[in-house]
């Protein structure tokens, strides 16, 4: 994974309601590019290269791990979700949201599609004065002078105003959350979720260590006589590793991200063991679930019935393929009492059943929106 990098930018917008064509655009880059760590005052300018009506102008200072060919498709993108519409000819020309790329730490970068540092921000004050006020002892890599220095040198005579005008910066999932849970039936996607979601925040997984259990593919052959110790055995896995993942929480991670929590050994307990079974487990269980510690965010991933059968089969676990559908919807009515009974969990629940958060960006989008 890339190291998270410090990047400016500059937002801008001269067309209808700029101040809420620029909260969004703020609001997307925190959703899709990384954190957003600091908004300037918002400016009141003069339109810079031709006649247009008043821009508002801001910069903006953030931390991204994504590479730089990323980074400008991704606000190309948020350019055009806000609204911005590019015309045929080429020079300036008024817009509902205009954001470039000024600096990526002290690289230096030519390619067809950026060039970084951008190319005229040295000439202009409605980037100079705003990026100044956040990050004045930043060194431009080519003039290699600091903002500061640089804002006072430059010769830029436009009208630029500081306004009252305020934006609200998102805040990020590890400043609202230190341990997320997402739970799902069999095939609902909460490993690959939780892959993407540590990938793009720096967040420590705990991931499920079901390949390491001999009584899985057993249970699936015998139910009735692998039961009891595929679930104790699940129990007692579960508990050492969330004891000992949760205890131990790492410096150079944002937070905690798992792929279950420890309920769902209840869940799949009621469905598959005996009555007298499932009292035993039941004391074993209490006693575990008390010294866990609980999920800030406890996520629930429903896939209907059919597309759970279409992953379960996609992903080709031979031991899964006999899962029937009556097996499924026992799992999902277990989820849905547990859901309904722990009043004190911060539950969201998720319909995925038309989505493909994996292959499909909007998806995935749509549910960090929801976080």
């Amino acid at each position: 994974m890339n190291k998270a990098k410090t990047i400016y930018l500059s937002l801008g917008s001269n067309q209808g309601n700029r101040l809420e064509y620029l909260q969004k655009a703020i609001n997307l880059i925190g959703m899709r590019l990384g954190t957003v760590e600091t908004i300037s005052t918002t400016y009141k300018t003069d339109s810079w290269g031709f006649i247009g009506d008043y821009f508002l102008n801001i910069c903006v200072s953030m931390s991204s791990n994504f590479t730089p060919e990323r980074l400008i498709k991704e606000v190309l993108e948020i350019e055009k979700i806000v609204g911005r519409v590019r015309p045929l000819h080429t020079g300036f020309a008024s817009r509902v949201i205009d954001i470039d790329i000024l600096l990526i730490e002290n690289e230096i970068i030519n390619t067809e599609k950026l060039t970084v540092p951008h190319p005229k921000m040295l000439r202009r004050n409605f980037v100079l004065v705003p990026l100044a006020e956040i990050a004045p002892n930043c060194v431009h890599p080519i003039a290699q002078k600091t903002i500061f220095e640089c804002s006072k040198e430059c010769t830029d005579q436009n009208f630029i105003e500081r306004t009252d005008l305020k934006l609200t910066r998102p805040v990020p999932l590890q400043e609202k959350y230190n341990y997320i849970a997402i739970e799902g039936n069999i095939g609902a996607g909460k490993t690959s979720l939780t892959h993407l979601i540590a990938q793009d925040f720096n967040a420590k997984t705990v991931l499920e260590r079901f390949a390491d259990n001999p009584f899985l593919p057993k249970f699936y052959e015998d139910n009735e006589r692998y039961a009891f110790p595929l679930e104790m055995s699940f129990l007692a896995d579960r508990y050492q590793q969330l004891s000992d993942d949760l205890a131990q929480f790492d410096l150079f991670k944002n937070f905690i991200v798992s792929d279950y929590y420890i309920f769902k050994s209840l869940i799949f307990a009621q469905v598959t063991l005996q009555h007298d079974e499932f009292f035993l487990y039941r004391k074993m269980f209490d006693v575990m679930y008390k010294d866990i510690t609980k999920p800030d965010l406890y996520i629930y991933l429903y896939q209907n019935t059919d597309r759970l059968l279409e992953n379960i089969k996609k992903r080709g676990r031979s031991y899964e393929q006999n899962i029937s559908a009556k097996y499924l919807d026992k799992i999902h009515k277990g989820y849905a009492s547990f859901i309904q009974s722990e009043e004190h969990l911060n539950t969201l629940i998720i319909d995925v059943s038309d989505m493909d958060f994996v292959n499909n960006t909007d998806d995935y989008q749509r549910i960090l929106s929801m976080l």
